[in-house]
């Protein structure tokens, strides 16, 4: 798997969806998330299953 992390930005654009429904993802641990500061960060790994599982429900 993979250590990379996205950015908030990359990944409204990747899942295309705002930076409110992301972040709520998070709140509710649809997404794992790291916030470093006021940066809030996502594993890559983590991102491209829910977009791999999202399109499957289609």
């Amino acid at each position: 798997m993979s250590d990379k992390y996205l950015t908030l930005e990359e990944v409204c654009k990747l899942l295309d969806k705002s930076p409110a429904t992301i972040k709520r993802y998070a709140r509710e641990n649809l997404l794992s998330s790291k916030q470093e500061g006021e940066v809030l960060t996502f594993p890559e790994s983590e991102v491209l299953r829910y977009l791999s599982f999202s399109k499957k429900l289609g």
